[in-house]
């Protein structure tokens, strides 16, 4: 079986799902720390104007606080953010072929009011997994697993934990991971190749870093297509 980790994004690109498409075993890396200015919280998508981030504001005390973790980290509601964030999608979106389909399932997400990030990032992807047809893939949070180590190790031991043999990583991973690690412990290790079509965009030039909305958006159901097919 195969295994993925990764730490939970707010509406991720297309390569976060295609690494959930080939997992047995998701886990979202979420008791670990904290980046604030990562996409946690936040993800792109294009305006006639050019990028626009849409950003989840969290409690000031989490974004200073020292070794938080992600599931410990607070949504601030003090700001109205959820409502700018479906009028902003609207608004880029309008024009795109399938913005009317999405338009009740988005209008659903962004009216819910959860206290932390986690769970609102997580669900939604999970959601938004589903609805590309993977149905296979089992999710788990490592804050669930309790499961400790550092690094290498503890990737190593929750893909032992869960009985997988092989485990994906992005390819920037290159840099930390201890290779030979995996090999000893009898785990094929598996890197990424983010080499995906280019696929209709509102607002040239195309823009491959952009949230997967963007490409349900455009080609619907045919998304997967473009992603793993």
């Amino acid at each position: 079986m195969t295994c993925v980790i990764l730490q939970p994004s707010y509406i991720p690109w297309r390569g976060y799902f295609h690494q959930i498409q080939k997992a047995d075993q998701f886990v979202f890396f979420d008791d670990v720390q904290y980046d604030k200015h990562g996409w946690r919280n936040r993800n792109r998508i294009k305006t006639p104007q050019g990028p626009q981030w849409l950003t989840i504001p969290v409690r000031a005390k989490d974004n200073v606080g020292e070794h938080r973790t992600i599931h410990e980290i607070e949504i601030d509601w003090d700001r109205p953010w959820s409502r700018k964030h479906l009028e902003s999608l609207r608004q880029a979106y309008r024009r795109a072929p399938f913005s009317a389909e999405w338009e009740p399932f988005l209008a659903e997400v962004y009216a819910r009011t959860p206290s932390y990030l986690a769970p609102f990032t997580i669900d939604l992807t999970i959601e938004l997994a589903r609805r590309l047809g993977i149905a296979h893939t089992r999710f788990l949070r490592s804050s669930e697993l309790g499961i400790p180590g550092h690094r290498t190790g503890r990737l190593i031991a929750i893909v032992q934990h869960l009985g997988c043999d092989r485990y994906v990583s992005g390819p920037s991973a290159r840099g930390y991971l201890e290779e030979d690690r995996f090999a000893e412990a009898g785990i094929t290790l598996e890197y990424m190749r983010y080499d995906y079509p280019e696929y209709p965009q509102l607002h040239p030039p195309f823009d491959p870093k952009v949230t997967v909305l963007d490409l349900l958006f455009m080609t619907g159901p045919d998304a997967p297509k473009y992603i793993w097919s």
